[in-house]
């Protein structure tokens, strides 16, 4: 505190006054707080003090009267200037009116003179300034500029100050509910710092951008276009922290302080897996005990793998996996141009890296087509190229199924040629076959069937590394393609006839994903219900015909047998098309190769009666047999309601089961998710070997270098295994045998113990031993019964 200044403030409050033993500005500052009326005065007199301060500082500044300090060789006025400033802007709350101009000199203040004012002075009007503003008086949107401005100054301090003032006070403002209107006119102040050629004022408005997007304040598309956008900025620096930021995104942990305040209400559902009870049941109680380890383990092994794939379906639906190349408006034209700088870049070679991994998982992700970009990575495939795992995982980002494979070829022969050959070291080989299996899960019409023998045959190697990286080749392709393989490595495939979908076939959804799981329900419950109404109608048909003539009596049975077959036939054929397809084709083939066999054999045939049947009369009554009756299917059709609506030529198998507005309820839509975890279940339990992802889920998958090296555990010798050992006993207590712990108890007695002396009723008395006899006669009742052969003494 200024010592002229608090003489002052005590002389003016002697002359109204007021006694004061020993006054400072703080003491002043609380007393105004408390009564803001009765020191107005007061308030007024340091506003002019302040005033004065500051023209004798800016006379100061005008007349260049400076030191090797800075302006203001006399430190008491700029010492008087800011503990003035920060007074004031403690009290401005309760001076609106008085105080209306300060807030605006102390901006002007600092945006005319913060280059050449002292780093004390400047230090404690940007404090003051941070006060006005933190309490609603100066709007963030008028001193944003200001702010950004301060932090390209060199103070490492007012740096900081300025920064965090300006994420925390845009954070405040969008905490409750986001104003588009004002975040805009914001964003436009930082996004004009950001095209600007001055690379420190651009730096600074970069990282603020970064900070408030990796904060999940401004996580729109207008900012993640912008910090992509600053990856073609002439500065180096500012190309190299975009770069950084995008490709490191993933890696960012989330603050734990109160950023995700918002997201503490959220409640993130476990992933649910429905299996049926059969499953269980097999799994722990029948089959013997090495089989039901295997089953349990196997059942783990599908539920921990269904809960991943749920886990990742619900990240990607709730947009949780994130990242700012999702939100680019021109895909193509961002590889394009980012691919155009590398081709002149002349930065060194970890720049080039960093500009070459962007531009591929720009491609993956958005499954771009840059014909020209795998020619450009073939001069670099080489075993000894510096960070050449980082370099083929880029390659495996850019590859996936609507590139032409024609363009990738080259590439891939490459990768194979110069790193898997005989002369290559384990290593090299263990990289390159990895690489060609990541690639060939993307674009598995890459491999044909004389590389694949080739690269299979490394499972032979005694190095353990290569021969895992090609077993794990070799299951990719037995779940993809195993007719490439030989027939001693095609193992037990779920499909022998798998094949790659050609290039450009894309499945297409016409109908609600998982809607066919509601029809099958519904079909089955109408076959249930079809099933009760023939077994009624069939008693009350049969009830009908008994009081029909004997002339026709025969004939109506005959007809209403045949239909009633028929439509047991076709009750058959409905139940097993849906597992098995075209399986009523193959009986006709059977039943016209029965009959051509028949045929062949004699001309007559005998009936059940004895009597000899001819060649024509057999086929007539077989043809009869053969079509469908049209008089017996309209008798069915009075009593069966299945059959008429066959007959009608209904056919329910290609209709959705859709309410009569055709729009499904979310009861329909619970039901489909939770038909879909059963289904799930059932072919994660069905499935064996490798999983092979979708092309959708690899194009979001992150492909890492050091997955492509070799990963194999090293067996332990004698001293390391000796250390794990010491080490698990460390916390372990000495060890003493039970029998040697029971005798040297010190305690009371045990439980059983104490149940043998406790004091029962005589009610509980008489119930235990009649309990005791009761299980003594049913033992020995037991006993008696066996026979346990004669003794020989008894003979």
């Amino acid at each position: 505190m200024g010592i002229d200044g608090g003489a002052a403030v005590a002389e003016s409050l002697l002359a109204s006054g007021r006694g004061s033993g020993k006054l400072s500005l703080p003491l002043l500052q609380s007393k105004m707080k408390c009564d803001p009326e009765g020191y107005e005065s007061e308030l007024l007199l340091l506003y002019n003090q302040f005033n004065s301060s500051l023209d004798l500082f800016q006379k100061q500044a005008d007349m260049n009267f400076t030191s090797i300090s800075g302006i203001g060789s006399d430190r008491t006025v700029a010492k008087d200037l800011g503990d003035r400033a920060s007074f004031l802007s403690h009290v401005t709350p309760f001076y609106p009116k008085q105080l209306a101009d300060f807030p605006q000199k102390l901006a002007d203040l600092l945006r005319g003179a913060a280059r050449t004012l002292p780093s004390g002075l400047r230090c404690n009007l940007t404090q003051a300034l941070i006060l006005l503003s933190n309490r609603k008086i100066v709007d963030i949107g008028e001193t944003l500029a200001l702010f950004m401005e301060l932090q390209t100054l060199g103070d490492r301090t007012l740096k900081k100050l300025a920064f965090d003032h300006v994420v925390h006070s845009i954070r405040r403002m969008n905490q409750k509910h986001k104003n588009e209107a004002k975040n805009r006119v914001l964003q436009n102040i930082l996004f004009d710092i950001l095209r600007k050629e001055d690379e420190e004022p651009a730096k600074r408005a970069l990282v603020t951008l970064c900070e408030l997007h990796r904060r999940k304040v401004w996580f729109d598309e207008r900012t993640a276009n912008a910090i992509c956008t600053a990856s073609f900025h002439q500065s180096s620096r500012i190309m190299i922290a975009a770069l950084s930021f995008l490709l490191d995104y993933e890696k960012i942990q989330e603050d734990d302080d109160s950023d995700d305040s918002s997201n503490d209400d959220e409640t993130t559902e476990s992933p649910q897996v429905a299996l049926s009870k059969e499953t269980i049941y097999k799994a722990s109680h029948q089959g013997t005990a090495a089989s039901k380890k295997k089953k349990k383990a196997k059942l783990e092994r599908a539920i921990r793998s269904m809960k991943r794939k749920q886990r990742l379906s619900s990240e990607k639906s709730n947009n949780s996996y994130y990242s700012p190349l999702n939100h680019l408006k021109d895909a193509q034209g961002f590889a394009e141009k980012l691919f155009d700088r590398l081709k002149i870049c002349n930065e060194r070679f970890e720049i080039k890296m960093m500009i070459l991994k962007l531009i591929a998982r720009t491609i993956g992700l958005h499954r771009l087509i840059v014909i020209e970009f795998y020619p450009f990575l073939e001069k670099y495939i080489q075993p000894h190229q510096r960070d050449i795992t980082n370099l083929l995982a880029a390659v495996v980002q850019a590859c996936h199924d609507m590139v032409p494979p024609d363009a990738v070829e080259p590439l891939f022969k490459q990768i194979v040629n110069r790193f898997v050959h005989d002369r290559s070291r384990p290593e090299a080989i263990t990289v390159g076959i990895n690489a060609v299996r990541e690639i060939c899960m993307r674009m598995p019409l890459l491999m044909n069937e004389d590389l694949l023998q080739d690269l299979a045959l490394y499972k032979k190697s005694r190095e353990k590394a290569v021969s895992v990286s090609a077993r794990s080749l070799i299951g990719l392709f037995r779940e993809v393609c195993p007719s490439l393989l030989v027939k001693k490595d095609r193992g037990r495939p779920i499909d022998p006839k798998a094949k790659p979908k050609a290039f450009g076939d894309v499945n297409v959804a016409t109908d609600v994903p998982g809607a066919e799981l509601l029809r099958i329900i519904d079909n089955d419950d109408e076959q249930e219900s079809g099933d009760s109404d023939d077994s009624a109608s069939d008693s009350d048909q049969e009830n009908d015909l008994m009081s029909i003539n004997d002339d026709d009596s025969d004939d109506e049975n005959q007809l209403c047998s045949d239909g009633t077959g028929s439509d047991d036939d076709e009750a058959e054929g409905d139940e097993s098309s849906d597992d098995k397809v075209g399986i009523s084709d193959a009986d006709d083939d059977i039943e016209d190769s029965e009959q051509q066999a028949d045929s062949e054999d004699g001309d007559d045939t005998e009936d059940d009666d004895g009597n000899v049947m001819s060649k024509s009369t057999l086929e007539d009554s077989r043809k009869k047999r053969k079509l469908p009756d049209f008089n017996g299917q309209l008798i069915a059709g009075d009593t069966s309601l299945r059959a008429l609506k066959k007959l009608a030529g209904t056919k329910m198998g290609d209709v959705l089961p859709e309410p009569e507005d055709g729009i499904l309820s979310n009861e329909d839509f619970q039901r489909i998710k939770k038909l879909k975890a059963k289904r799930e279940a059932k072919n994660a339990l069905a499935q064996q070997g490798l999983k092979v992802p979708s092309s959708d889920q690899l194009s979001l998958k992150r492909v890492d270098g050091a997955m492509l090296e070799a990963h194999v555990r090293k067996k332990l010798n004698k001293e390391e295994r000796l250390a794990l050992v010491r080490a698990g006993r460390e916390e372990r207590g000495k060890y003493y045998a039970r029998t040697a712990v029971k005798q040297n108890k010190t305690g009371g007695l045990s439980n059983r113990q104490k149940e043998h002396k406790k004091k029962m009723p005589l009610a509980a008395k008489r119930d235990k031993v009649a309990r005791g006899r009761i299980e003594k006669k049913k033992k020995n009742s037991r006993s008696g019964k066996q026979f346990r052969g004669r003794k020989a003494w008894k003979q």
